[in-house]
């Protein structure tokens, strides 16, 4: 027997189909290592920047079985994705799973024909790409840790930066700052409707629009008189066929761009989605930089493209990939059968799948033909700007028969010829405003980042989403809009640390990631001579003093306990006014000048410190603290919540505390009243009673489901699944 090891359920099942009896597929369902919380243990600087991993407490039974899986098997096959990612998750099933001589193996799709393929040429886990990984995943720690308190200490706790995270958001808060000092000017727009005189007397209608757009008023007003009392008559008439060729096949950047614009997907839900398509078989790997199609695949298209629309609409091309870092061998995102018209199992999935399906269809047909026709008109009486119509006609689809979706709107002109007369129907002026440049939406961020070559498109989501959870930008509808709080965070990197954030730093950073990944860097060195000079860097800032406010709030809104000004302060929640004299006054309101009721002081001094207990106003209410915070971080309980949330669970962890529950930023969860000695934590009550699987604690669950297990690796955590399979 042969045990197959891939990242994921999904993966495992689809790739059982494609294997003989004398093979086990199991999943490791992602990484099984990583870099411990604390940044103290994580990474051993001084001995050559060697990470410290440990195994996810959620994966200790994964490993387990998998072990077990292996002894019984005379080989083992690590299946994972052919990425650094892929090739790191490998490696930590071999090391820590002990294997001696694991075989990899890597397809960048999952049809049967590739899995036999791939099975057939075996190869060794690739040491340089591994400590591509590895080297990625240690720096970014190593940066967002040690940027991230200092920012802690200095602008407030629970904020963070990151390698790539900072320089995106340094991207949206430059165009924020572009808005704010854009100064509109006013400008006029002249049109006029105009219709045609032909002998047979039908009359067409169409709308022209004058070449210049004047800044004043004076002018506008004089063209727009002489288009009213003019006789108009066609100057020219220009027509030009223009071919319209296909793009290329989807990368994973492109794919994101376009289901943003067209499917209205933000890049998190694409990527999903793409996951999902490629782990049941019908895609190629999603995370990919080239354009490049095998011979087989643009065989296999052409003869689609043959049948669905004829022989005329089929032509082999060949796309040259952008991206430095691309890897040739890779292929574009594609349809691993390109005669399937669906996939997937939900709309998300069917809806990529048939976008996927078009583009890569469409890469491989011949141009569409476009006629367009302009049409020049002006007044005879007086000398004004000319005006002028655009059109444009589909006389060939071509590439457009298989996506339709690009084609856009005809737009149909009647046929004149130049010297004739035309009849003014109405003319218009429109006074309107310059306006400022556009904010980024999630697909424009997308591809900025890949245009300053800042990060690679696999991390494109996580990033946008980080920026998102952190509630440094806010989205409405598809554009990314900039927080106090990002502004506030994005401005302090920039001050002090913009060398770090800029794009130039950034893209060369990727580039010597990709270099260690091609053997041609050392990984000991490279790490070493970004990490010296930037911990000098962030040390040295220790010295600058914390910024306290934002600036002065308005003069209409003085503090509402004692009158004098007021200042703005950042929350966990954004922006607010505090009093100038803070700490002597605690006068404070919010954004919008309402007033939040000041603390009341108590007679009560707090137990840790001796200072004045005092009743604040959170964001879940009332509460009882020290005065001193957050010097004094001590918190007094309400013996009423405080009875409520106990559970009479004992803490399976360290045996000593209770399971309480406690309300974080993303709601109500259980921990051990130990904490934070003991950071046992888990999303719903427990019920006391242990897993008859794996052992952990059982929690409660839904109404179809009243009990589940805590760990996440169980099969008893998601045990609908085991029943819809039933």
């Amino acid at each position: 027997m042969k045990l197959v090891i891939v990242e994921s359920p999904a993966k495992a099942k689809t790739i059982e189909k494609y294997l003989g009896p004398g093979f086990t597929v199991r999943a490791s369902v992602g990484h099984i290592r990583d870099l411990p919380k604390s940044n103290k243990d994580a990474v051993d600087i001084e001995g050559g920047f060697v990470p410290r991993y440990q195994i996810v407490k959620e994966k200790e039974d994964v490993i387990e079985k998998l072990h077990e899986a292996a002894k019984k098997s005379e080989e083992v096959i690590l299946a994972t994705d052919p990425d650094r990612e892929g090739e790191a998750i490998a490696w930590h099933l071999a090391e820590a799973m002990k294997l001696k001589k694991p075989k990899r193996i890597v397809f960048y799709e999952i049809t049967e024909k590739a899995v036999q393929e791939a099975l057939a040429h075996p190869r060794t886990i690739d040491a340089e790409l591994v400590k591509a990984q590895e080297a990625r995943r240690v720096l970014d720690r190593l940066f967002g840790y040690d940027l991230s308190g200092l920012i802690w200490k200095k602008v407030r706790y629970g904020l963070s930066a990151g390698r790539v995270q900072s320089p995106a958001l340094r991207i949206l808060m430059e165009r924020e700052r572009e808005i704010r000092v854009f100064i509109p000017e006013k400008f006029w727009v002249l049109s006029a409707d105009l219709k045609t005189n032909p002998p047979t007397g039908g009359k067409e209608q169409f709308t022209v629009t004058c070449a210049e757009e004047p800044r004043d008023e004076k002018e506008a007003k004089r063209i727009f008189e002489a288009a009213q009392s003019g006789s108009w008559k066609v100057e020219k008439v220009e027509e030009s066929e223009q071919a319209r060729s296909p793009r290329a096949p989807f990368t994973t950047s492109t794919l994101q761009q376009v289901a943003s614009t067209r499917l209205g997907f933000s890049p998190s839900r694409t990527m999903r989605a793409a996951q999902k398509l490629y782990e049941g078989g019908f895609i190629t790997y999603m995370r990919t930089d080239s354009t490049n199609l095998s011979k087989d695949a643009v065989k296999e298209m052409l003869g689609v493209i043959e049948k669905e629309f004829g022989k005329e609409y089929a032509e082999s091309r060949v796309y040259k990939t952008k991206s430095k870092s691309a890897q040739e061998a890779h292929e574009a995102i594609r349809p691993t059968n390109a005669a399937k018209l669906t996939a997937g199992t939900e709309g998300d999935q069917k809806e990529l799948y048939a976008l996927i399906r078009a583009r890569t269809l469409a890469s491989q047909m011949t141009d569409a033909k476009v006629l367009r026709t302009k049409i020049t008109a002006n007044v005879s009486e007086e000398k004004i700007p000319p005006f002028s119509a655009n059109g444009s006609r589909v006389v060939f689809d071509g590439w457009l028969k298989a996506d339709p979706g690009a084609r856009g709107e005809d737009v149909e002109l009647p046929k004149v010829q130049g010297g004739e007369a035309l009849t003014l129907v109405q003319a218009h002026t429109d006074q309107k405003e310059t306006q400022p440049p556009p904010r980024y939406s999630e697909a424009g961020v997308v591809k900025e980042l890949e245009k300053r070559g800042i990060g690679r498109p696999s991390t494109y989501a996580s990033t946008i989403r980080t920026l998102e959870t952190r509630m440094y930008v806010e989205k409405q509808g598809r554009t990314l809009i900039p927080t106090h709080t990002g502004d506030v965070v994005s401005s302090f990197i920039e001050e002090h640390f913009a060398e770090y954030i800029s794009d130039t730093f950034t893209a060369e950073m990727e580039d010597e990631l990709d270099d260690i990944a091609n053997g041609k860097r050392e990984y000991t060195k490279t790490l070493k001579d970004f990490y010296t000079p930037f911990l000098k860097a962030v040390k040295s800032k220790n010295k600058i003093d914390k910024i306290t406010n934002m600036g002065d709030a308005p003069a209409e809104f003085p503090c509402p306990t004692c009158g004098d000004p007021m200042v703005y302060k950042l929350s966990k929640t954004g922006r607010f006014m505090s009093c100038a004299k803070f700490p002597e006054c605690l006068g404070a309101r919010k954004e919008d000048g309402s007033e939040i009721a000041p603390p009341k002081e108590l007679e009560e001094p707090c137990p840790q410190c001796g200072n004045k207990l005092i009743e604040r106003e959170g964001r879940f209410g009332r509460f009882i603290a020290c005065s001193t915070y957050p010097k004094c971080k001590f918190v007094k309980k309400d013996p009423i919540e405080e009875a409520k949330g106990k559970t009479g669970v004992t803490c399976p962890t360290c045996g000593k505390g209770e399971m309480v529950e406690r309300r974080g930023r993303f709601g109500i969860f259980f921990s051990c009243s130990n904490y934070p000695d003991c950071k046992n934590a888990i999303k719903a009550r427990p019920t006391g009673k242990k897993c008859a699987e794996c052992g952990s604690l059982m929690m409660e669950g839904t109404k179809t489901i009243p009990e589940r297990c805590s760990n996440k690796a169980c099969k008893m955590h998601n045990p609908h699944k085991l029943e819809s399979k039933k």
